[in-house]
């Protein structure tokens, strides 16, 4: 590994946790170049929900590419930019009664953020966006703005404004009615608030730690923001293409945003694909008023509408994602209740769930006691605290169980290493 040490940037993060070297990888599994195997609980940080290789749509991939397709399109016509956005109607929007505008903004997550801060400011001609208590949308200067994380903002080098964070759902003392700051100030002429374009939310914040928005906070939310004539921006970037059971982890509170924010598993294979939701009449922007080189990335349409036809035409994914993550929750209840002097709770919704430890410093070790015993997780959380756990869709019951139980060793095997 000497070759990464000496020519990659410091600025590498995951394979200091996980220090061998991939070569292969299939389904809820990644095996390195020594041949040992790892079930992946952490699935490209939510890119790979169908998991990795997934047959289907690797055939429907090679298919495409074996007949000379078209890969780079920019924003030009494409036939498979048509099927997919065909496909992205008939299957995801009508059947919801969403009449939303489909932009391609750039190839990931932030640039779908970008394109809807830009979109909200223009149409509104309001500057300042509102935010909340540890939300992540991405490390590019408008979204790290809208973001919570003190050592992410620091590495802008520069100041960020037109960002105004609130407290989200939870963050105060569970007594105080939700929204009375933010209502406060926004009725108040001398509170220095100005009327915001935009707030921009996650219905679960998984990089602050999976912190969930029940639906009566979001429908709050929701009538906040019409009754004060201000645009929402829900960021689906990482729950969004069925982490939360529903493809839309919006749908359960019954709202409908006016911007919706989309990457990551959209491809439904890993390949880079992002796109930007908007209500009909929100669509102001100007031919080329935002663009990019890699907004028309022609595979990745390829296999999203693989991915939406094969798992999306019923509900078997969704009742399936529930399922399991019922599964889930109970084995982390349990490892809560064994570890109680350690393991401050379990939250989650879905496939997407976090076992929050009372000493930060225990979350990246219990992580580290995964590796060595084959299991790929990351931590999240303001202080690293949570133990996060994202498995592909498509792990099986089993695969879970097995995971679980590496999770409930390596508490065990931390906790004692502690006591001795």
């Amino acid at each position: 590994m000497d070759v990464f040490t000496h020519l990659e940037s410091e600025v590498r993060g995951y394979c200091r946790s996980w220090p061998t070297v991939f070569s292969t990888a299939r389904g809820s599994h990644m095996t390195d170049e020594n041949g040992k195997t790892y079930l992946d609980f952490f699935a490209g940080a939510g890119t790979l929900n169908y998991g990795h290789n997934n047959p289907q749509l690797k055939r429907r991939l090679i298919d495409y590419l074996a007949g000379d397709a078209v890969v780079h399109g920019l924003d030009m016509y494409t036939v498979a930019k048509r099927e997919f956005l065909e496909r992205f109607n008939e299957v995801v929007l009508a059947p919801r009664g969403l009449d939303y505008k489909v932009q391609f903004p750039g190839p990931a997550g932030n640039h779908s953020v970008e394109a809807a801060l830009k979109l909200a400011r223009k149409y509104t001609g309001r500057e300042s966006v509102i935010s909340f208590t540890n939300a992540f949308h991405g490390m590019t200067l408008g979204a790290l703005a809208v973001t919570g994380n003190s050592m992410k903002r620091d590495g802008a080098g520069v100041p960020l404004g037109h960002g105004v964070s609130m407290p989200y759902d939870n963050y105060l003392d569970g007594r105080t009615p939700d929204f009375l700051l933010l209502e406060t100030m926004l009725d108040d002429s001398g509170s220095g608030l100005d009327v915001p374009a935009a707030v921009i939310v996650e219905t679960v914040q998984g990089e602050g730690g999976i912190n969930v928005a029940t639906a009566e906070w979001l429908r709050g939310l929701s009538d906040l923001c019409k009754r004060h004539d201000i645009l929402l921006i829900v960021d689906d970037v990482q729950m969004g293409c069925g982490r939360t059971g529903a493809f839309f982890s919006f749908e359960d509170a019954g709202i409908t945003p006016d911007i919706v924010c989309l990457s990551k598993s959209l491809s439904g294979y890993g390949l880079p694909f992002a796109i930007t939701l908007m209500r009909r009449e929100l669509d102001v922007w100007e031919p080329g008023e935002h663009n990019g080189t890699f907004r028309g990335f022609n595979p990745a349409f390829v296999t999203a509408t693989a991915a939406l036809e094969d798992y999306w035409t019923g509900e078997g994914l969704e009742k399936e994602t529930l399922a399991k993550g019922e599964q889930v929750e109970r084995a982390l209840n349990e490892i809560a209740l064994e570890h109680a002097g350690a393991v401050e709770g379990v939250r989650g919704r879905g496939l997407a769930w976090g076992l929050v430890m009372r000493d930060p410093e225990t979350a990246p070790r219990v992580c580290a006691e995964a590796f060595g015993r084959g299991l790929l997780m990351e931590t999240s959380g303001p202080e690293g605290e949570v133990v996060k756990l994202l498995p592909p869709l498509t792990t099986t019951e089993r695969e879970l169980d097995q995971g679980l139980e590496i999770i409930a060793e390596s508490v065990r095997a931390v906790r004692t290493t502690v006591a001795v």
